[in-house]
């Protein structure tokens, strides 16, 4: 049979291409990972079953309170820092003046990047959809007229928000670059056409 005569060969060292896609794509953090995603689920989780399991209304807020509270300093603190290497935080100087410090790991000699793709791809969906959730709880939470909820779903907003933005902020930089960004980007697409 012709089969016995063909062999696998790597084409254009594309073996090494599968084998650095896959230490890229790596999680290279599966504690940061797993938390990252598991206070914002299981408070969005209990949102939702809250009324099928208990019919305390403070038992149901507390416990949502305590599990937005803990995503968000484990989003700031840790898992930010660890799976895409941003950080934030506010600083206040000697004058009582508050500054907002943005910070962006450094890449290294080589040029490649620290951080999985995997890890990226995972904080970057998990930053961006649960405020989106919140905010879909919190419009149907005003338009069903539940004003006890909303309270809860107005935290879920404000502290998965405050994320979002203070990492939106590390990744692109101040407002003058984003002004500056979308200016360049605007004038090459008009000499383009």
């Amino acid at each position: 049979d012709s089969s016995e005569d063909i062999e696998d060969v790597s084409l254009f060292d594309a073996d090494d291409d599968v084998s650095r896609r896959s230490k890229k794509s790596k999680i290279r953090h599966p504690v940061a990972s797993f938390f990252h995603l598991f206070f914002r689920v299981s408070a969005i989780v209990v949102y939702l079953l809250c009324e099928l399991l208990t019919s305390s209304f403070i038992a149901c807020m507390v416990t949502i309170i305590l599990l937005l509270s803990c995503d968000f300093w484990a989003v700031k603190n840790v898992t930010g820092r660890l799976m895409v290497g941003l950080r934030w935080w506010n600083q206040v100087d000697d004058d009582g003046r508050s500054h907002w410090v943005f910070e962006a790991r450094k890449v290294s000699a080589q040029g490649s990047k620290t951080t999985s793709e995997a890890e990226s791809r995972i904080f970057w969906l998990g930053l961006i959809t649960c405020p989106m959730i919140w905010v879909i709880f919190a419009f149907s939470a005003l338009f069903s007229f539940k004003v006890k909820w909303l309270a809860v779903v107005v935290m879920g907003v404000v502290l998965q928000g405050a994320n979002l933005y203070g990492y939106i902020r590390c990744k692109v930089g101040s407002r003058k670059n984003l002004t500056s960004m979308a200016t360049n980007y605007l004038g090459k697409q008009f000499l383009r056409q």
